[in-house]
């Protein structure tokens, strides 16, 4: 959200509600607005520097450069500019909405995502081989922190009674999100269950519904662990650039690894791809997002996805965009 601290929140709220309102949600799909100030922005809570981009954020070490890995000790900032305007903005939106649409949390990110902004990344894969213990010593660190920029953003988003949501289109009744720890690509199972697992499993014994964001083939070597988790609600599967749609045939013996541990799957889909997977695999516990050019396009779209799967065994949630 490339937009000045000199614009209020208050009319990004109205701007927000103002494009809620001429959208057509379609399936089920429903009205929401997500607070996004980039991937990871709880490295900017914590003094990383925060660069926006079109369509994304960067992040740096800010405050930390140059500081040894177990000098990286950041702590709560209630005044930290990008803290505030990320509140700001969502409670600005909360009021706005009045109910009427969906405040989705900001992507705080993963510990090791935001401990890769706070010390470069290329420069904790080193540490990862070169000093492992005090990689440990920021994981463990971070994981609180997380919990509570989660916790004071769901005391503003949680009364306004819509329940929860994040970036993707994955809604719980209650305290849900979307895990994330993109720098996981990089290392093996092994340091996956050293220094990520603690983290999800933590953030899944607090919340009610987790879904973890498994981006890209190097991601697929941990699910093993995340399908043993237990409070671990599913998984939602990224193939990553230059890859096949996760509709595609190539992923369903993927997908059907994810269900058949019990664990719910979100995907992105073109129709086309919702449609071949509909005559195949059995749906249930999918949610997919989808997309049309135009109302014929959606209607028509929403009218064959509801053909087949009433023709086959399963029921999907698809939100039409």
């Amino acid at each position: 959200m490339n937009i000045p601290h000199t614009i209020p929140a208050e009319a990004i709220a109205e701007e927000a509600w103002d494009g809620i309102s001429r959208t057509t949600h379609a399936g089920d799909a429903w009205p929401r607005f997500w607070v996004d100030y980039g991937p990871g922005v709880g490295a900017a809570f914590l003094g990383g520097e925060l660069e926006p981009a079109q369509g994304t954020s960067w992040f740096r070490p800010g405050i930390w450069k140059d500081k040894a890995l177990n000098e990286i000790r950041p702590v709560y900032d209630p005044d930290n500019v990008w803290w505030r305007r990320v509140q700001g903005v969502t409670r600005a939106c909360v009021e706005r909405f009045a109910g009427g649409a969906q405040v989705a949390f900001t992507e705080i990110g993963g510990n090791l995502d935001i401990a890769a902004s706070l010390r470069d990344t290329m420069t904790l894969l080193m540490d990862c081989a070169d000093d492992p213990e005090a990689v440990d010593g920021l994981c463990r660190h971070l994981t609180p922190l997380w919990l509570r920029y989660y916790n004071e953003l769901e005391a503003v988003i949680g009364p306004a009674g819509r329940g929860t949501s994040a970036w993707a289109p994955f809604w719980s009744p209650g305290r849900g999100c979307i895990l994330v720890n993109d720098f996981a690509y990089m290392i093996g199972p092994e340091q996956f269950e050293r220094w990520s697992a603690p983290y999800l499993e933590a953030c899944c014994a607090e919340l009610d519904h987790c879904i973890y964001h498994l981006d890209g083939k190097g991601q697929i070597g941990h699910l093993d662990q995340l399908l043993a988790m237990p409070g671990l609600k599913g998984v939602q599967w990224i193939p990553g650039d230059g890859q096949p749609e996760a509709a595609d045939p190539m992923w369903w013996p993927l997908l059907k690894r994810i269900r058949d541990a019990g664990k719910l799957t979100q995907i992105y889909s073109s129709g086309e791809g919702v449609l071949r997977m509909a005559r195949e695999v059995p749906l249930t516990g999918f949610a997919i997002e989808t997309w049309a050019r135009n109302g014929e396009q959606q209607a028509d779209l929403i009218e064959a996805i509801q053909r087949e799967n009433a023709a086959v065994t399963g029921r999907a949630t698809v939100a039409v965009a």
